[in-house]
């Protein structure tokens, strides 16, 4: 069964790109277009791992990663950012709020993969079961 990735973004351009990227690499891709649905859809698809923007409407990315940081069935799903948010105190409010991952827009589809390619060979490997940031720099 192929590994499930929800991804949320509320430009539909940015989530097809994430999508027919993921897809292509033998991913099933749930998308979301704002921190509600993307709540939602955690729920009812119980996703390996998210990529998740900042900036969206109804709640933004950085509420949607403490909600599911803070619940215990959903606490150690990785998290991707990936948002156009770049400034320094973007970057470590992503990192404190339980982000694996922050990628920055505009971005390469490849490194997106290599990302999370990493994080599932980690999983595999045993690591990142306690919440605890993954090591990629393999």
């Amino acid at each position: 069964m192929p590994q499930r990735i929800l991804a949320v973004d509320d430009d539909k351009n940015i989530l097809r790109l994430v999508q027919a990227n993921l897809e292509r690499q033998g991913y099933q891709v749930v998308t979301a277009v704002d921190g509600k649905d993307a709540l939602q859809k955690v729920d009812e698809e119980r996703p390996d791992l998210i990529v998740l923007d900042v900036v969206m409407p109804q709640m933004d990315g950085f509420e949607v990663l403490q909600t599911l940081r803070r619940n215990p069935a959903t606490r150690d799903i990785p998290v991707i950012m990936l948002t156009g948010r770049a400034e320094e105190a973007d970057v470590f409010r992503g990192w404190q709020s339980g982000a694996d991952m922050y990628l920055t827009k505009p971005f390469n589809p490849l490194e997106l993969i290599s990302f999370v390619k990493r994080i599932f060979k980690s999983l595999s490997e045993g690591g990142g079961e306690d919440g605890q940031v993954y090591d990629v720099s393999s």
